[in-house]
This record gives structure tokens, C-alpha cells and sequence, in this order.
């Protein structure tokens, strides 16, 4: 039996850091949804092991302590795991937490259980198992699906720098920060770009002070044409909103001539397998 499952980038279009628990880990409070666009894991039945390739894969180890690996064992069982790797690594849109979530979702196709804490893997891995729209509190294991958001014309940049997300919290000022305001229903993206106007991504400044680029980027995207742009997660890939799938093409288009990793893409409609 094969599998194959797509690991759509995750976007936190806000990011509220409420407070920290005594054990070190962060309070959040997020508006996460997912771009049409990721890394795909292809799963068959047998021996357990791991082939990355793709344009982004030089950098990681297909050691067991993958997190691909890793998922699977959770999961109860063994696959043979093919990794195709389109994302940025270490770039703040969730790229090693959806391969997990994909690798979930591809084992419980093929008979076994998704498992009770998948946040044993990672932060954001419960709420890319879903990969819907959601509100993520907690450390992340608080999950509440939204109603889908109007159709977005979005461009995602990154400027081809890993961060680091512990030296990101680290350099922050305050962690006791006001939660997001309550959700409104959004008749279209002008109105979720004017909500998003009243809320913040609290990584953003600690982010920018230890790796200036991304004020660049968000910059960049702005003289775009952006109705609005943020870092996603703890960076250092950005977002930004377009009122049209031309003017998101044509702004990925001369973002990319600057050496940065640039694409224009829309919503993703929740994963299946294919």
C-alpha cells in the first residue's frame, strides 16, 4: 500500500505570546491557516526508513531521530518514507511539524491510530494533523477549528536564513503579552486584513533584531503592492496579503530576483491523500 500526503506550509497570520509555564514552554495565541503550498511525504508498507530529496533537502538528516521517523513510531508501525522537501527549513511555516503530521495521517491510512499527544513531536504538530484553520492556544495543543477564511491571494517570502525559534523567545522583552481579540466572520480579505491591522506576531521584533533581513522583507513585500504583510511563526518567512492572484505572481516574481525564496499561493483545502 502507498500513500501519499501533502504538508501544507503553516501560517500563523497572528502570534500572542500570553505568558510562560514554570517548565520553560510558552503560552500562544494563534490564528493559524495553511497555504496551498509544502513538501510531499509518499509512504508505503515496509522496513522503516527515510529518502529526502528535493530543493531543500541537502540540509537536513535522515537519521532515526528524523521527525518523519519519529511520527511513525509514535503512530505504532513502520513505512518506508519518501520526503520531498519545497519548503525553507528552520523558516517559521511549520515545515518539519507538517512532514510529521503528514506521516500521522498517511499511518492512520494505513491501519494505525492517530495518536492521543502528537504534541510529543512538536508544538504545532496538533494543529498540522488537521491543517485547517484554527485557533491554537495553549502550547499548542488547544486546538479550535474556524470557518474557512475568504479566499486569500498571498505571496510567501524567505530570505534563505535559518533562525533559531529558542533564541528568538529568548531575546524577547515581555511574555505576559494580551491575548487575540475574539474572531470575527470575515465577509472577505479586506476585512481579516482590517482585523489582523489590531493584532500582533510578538516574535516579530525579537526576530528582526537578530536577524535584520526580515524588516527587508516585510518591507519589500510592502513596496509590493501588500495590503498587508508579518513574519509567520518565528520567522524568517514572511507573508503578504494581495488583492489579486496577478499582482501576488508579479510581486513572487521580482521578490525572487532578489535571491529570495518567493511564491504566490492561495489557501489550501484540507489535506487527502492522493
Amino acid at each position: 500500500m502507498t500513500v501519499v500526503q501533502d504538508a501544507f506550509a503553516k501560517l500563523n497570520l497572528t502570534l500572542h505570546v500570553t505568558g510562560r509555564r514554570d517548565d520553560g514552554y510558552h503560552l500562544l495565541d494563534s490564528l493559524v491557516c495553511f497555504a496551498a503550498v509544502g513538501d510531499v511525504v509518499q509512504m508505503s508498507s515496509g522496513p522503516s526508513s527515510l529518502v529526502i530529496d528535493g530543493p531543500f533537502s541537502a540540509s537536513l538528516d535522515a537519521g532515526d531521530n528524523n521527525l518523519c521517523l519519529r511520527a511513525a513510531r509514535l503512530a505504532g508501525g513502520d513505512a518506508a518514507i519518501r520526503l520531498t522537501k519545497n519548503l525553507p527549513v528552520a523558516s517559521g511555516i511549520g515545515g518539519g511539524s507538517a512532514d510529521a503530521a503528514a506521516v500521522l495521517r498517511g499511518m492512520a491510512q494505513m491501519g494505525h491510530a492517530l495518536p492521543a499527544h502528537p504534541e510529543q513531536l512538536g508544538a504545532d504538530v496538533p494543529v498540522c494533523v488537521g491543517s485547517v484553520t484554527a485557533r491554537m492556544q495553549g502550547v499548542g495543543e488547544i486546538i479550535t477549528p474556524l470557518p474557512t477564511l475568504p479566499p486569500l491571494h498571498l505571496v510567501l517570502v524567505n530570505p534563505l536564513v535559518a533562525v533559531s525559534t529558542p533564541q528568538i523567545f529568548k531575546a524577547m522583552t515581555c511574555r505576559d503579552n494580551p491575548p487575540m481579540p475574539d474572531i470575527a466572520a470575515f465577509a472577505d480579505a479586506g476585512a481579516l486584513i482590517g482585523w489582523l491591522a489590531s493584532t500582533r506576531n510578538d516574535l516579530q521584533a525579537p526576530a528582526m533584531s537578530i536577524t535584520p533581513v526580515i524588516g527587508d522583507v516585510l518591507a519589500a513585500l510592502d513596496h509590493s503592492g501588500a495590503g498587508f504583510s508579518r513574519m509567520s511563526g518565528s520567522g524568517a518567512t514572511c507573508f503578504g496579503i494581495f488583492d489579486s492572484a496577478g499582482s501576488a505572481a508579479s510581486a513572487a516574481a521580482t521578490l525572487s530576483r532578489k535571491g529570495w525564496w518567493a511564491v504566490p499561493t492561495e489557501l489550501a483545502s484540507p489535506p487527502a491523500s492522493r
